[in-house]
């Protein structure tokens, strides 16, 4: 059984050897997001079904493989067997590849304020919330309140947020700003805050210099060095700093799902599962741990970073042991190969024709790290009708500069009560009337 479809996941059945076992893969939606392209359905640059790809479809030609679209409740490892949706499924072998969710570092209540960037809901939710925004900043009178309006803060100077920073600056000045008369977008904020001293912190600090100054020169505020002490509707409490903003979008962290919390496993300070050089959990025969949800220092020394190639390469991993297990009839688990994590470099675009790179000693940044991110990108992205669509989408809009996901869904109409339509409800109470 395989918990999660995400990178590290899909990696796994990708990688697994066919009709060598019976395959289960279980996850909460029936889709594989490319995460890193979120941001981009969040800023009405891509649609979702263009980051997303069915499970069953990535499977179709798997005959050996099962999806189930479920959630799990319960997990008895002593039997073997998880609860998916109340119904129990047994299980030889477990792997637990379930990544992560965004962390307010204790302070769960920041959540309805400050939207996090870890699913297609959240990106739908954050593009409907800020182009609403900007639609009623064309109609308000009150200048104070267009400002809030056109402001927009992201917390956290991770590649999420500087991604999503650089966006949103694109978005207001130079997407949309010629399509509103009143609002004047160019006029608007977007204010990027972190609590360290720079940007980018996994990357070189000469690549941190160069992505803030790519940053403001697209117009973004970069505060470093301020921690948010509190989030409430519409403001952003820095201490002697109180942002006001419509849209607060939160990248400073992540921790793990409440699965992970609940399962009877070796945890380090964070949450993480501790696992074995081989990736297998210390005192459970036959379960593997794998991705964002995990903490390890690799057989080099190295700390695997929470990134999406290494997943891919644990899923990898993972694949190849559990299947020479399975050849041998080997059941001493904990001795396996253990992992070596090949370090590919990091990437993180700032806007259009801005990025900054750093593969192996090589370092890059502006128009050939942009190059270098777009084509990774599509490489790894799933699906073939994703990969076209994708690229004629960022053709059309570095030609153009223009974002063809700009419609507004989702708002509950004020013509309805209770989700009635009010012609109805006059039907109804019209009918009444007449019964009576």
């Amino acid at each position: 059984m395989v918990l999660g479809a995400g990178f590290g996941g899909l990696a796994f059945v990708k990688a697994f050897p066919r009709d060598l076992a019976r395959i289960t893969v279980v996850d909460r939606t029936n889709h594989h997001l490319f995460q890193p392209l979120l941001y981009q359905v969040a800023t009405a640059g891509l649609s979702a079904p263009d980051i997303a790809e069915p499970i069953r479809a990535l499977v179709r030609k798997r005959p050996d493989v099962t999806v189930l679209m479920g959630t799990v409740t319960d997990a008895d490892f002593e039997r073997r067997t998880l609860t998916v949706d109340g119904r129990p499924s047994a299980f030889d072998l477990l792997v637990l590849a379930v990544g992560n969710r965004t962390s307010y570092f204790g302070n769960r209540s920041w959540a309805a304020f400050a939207s996090g960037l870890k699913t297609i809901d959240d990106a739908i939710r954050i593009r409907r919330s800020v182009l609403h925004a900007f639609e009623r900043a064309e109609v308000v009178d009150d200048d104070r309140e267009r400002e809030k309006l056109l402001t927009v803060a992201v917390v956290g100077g991770g590649p999420t947020g500087v991604e999503m920073a650089g966006a949103l600056a694109e978005l207001q000045r130079r997407v949309l700003a010629r399509d509103f008369r009143r609002a004047r977008l160019r006029s608007g904020r977007v204010v990027l805050v972190e609590a360290s001293d720079r940007l980018l912190s996994p990357f070189p600090e000469k690549l941190s210099r160069r992505a803030l100054e790519q940053l403001r020169s697209l117009g973004v505020q970069v505060l470093l060095g301020q921690r948010v002490e509190d989030v409430r509707d519409g403001e952003l409490d820095l201490g002697e700093t109180v942002i006001r903003a419509a849209n607060i979008v939160w990248s400073a962290g992540v921790t793990t799902t409440d699965l992970v919390h609940d399962l009877p496993l070796r945890k380090d300070r964070g949450g993480r599962i501790e696992v074995a050089p081989d990736l297998s959990v210390p005192d459970h025969d036959g379960i593997y741990a794998l991705g964002d949800a995990v903490v390890l220092r690799d057989a080099a020394g190295v700390s695997v970073p929470a990134i999406a190639p290494a997943a891919m390469q644990m899923g990898r991993h993972v694949a190849a042991e559990c299947a020479r297990r399975i050849r041998e009839r080997d059941t001493t688990y904990g001795n396996g190969r253990p992992f070596v994590y090949r370090d590919k470099g990091y990437m993180a675009t700032v806007g259009r024709s801005r990025a900054v790179a750093r593969i192996g000693r090589l370092r890059f940044s502006g128009f050939t790290a942009w190059i270098l991110w777009l084509t990774v990108h599509l490489a790894f992205l799933a699906g073939f009708e994703n990969k076209l669509s994708v690229f004629v989408k960022w053709i059309f809009s570095y030609v153009f500069y223009r974002r063809g996901a700009r419609v507004i869904h989702g708002i509950p109409d004020p013509s309805t009560r209770d989700g009635v339509p009010a012609c109805e409800t006059a039907s109804r109470h019209s009918a009444n009337q007449d019964s009576t």
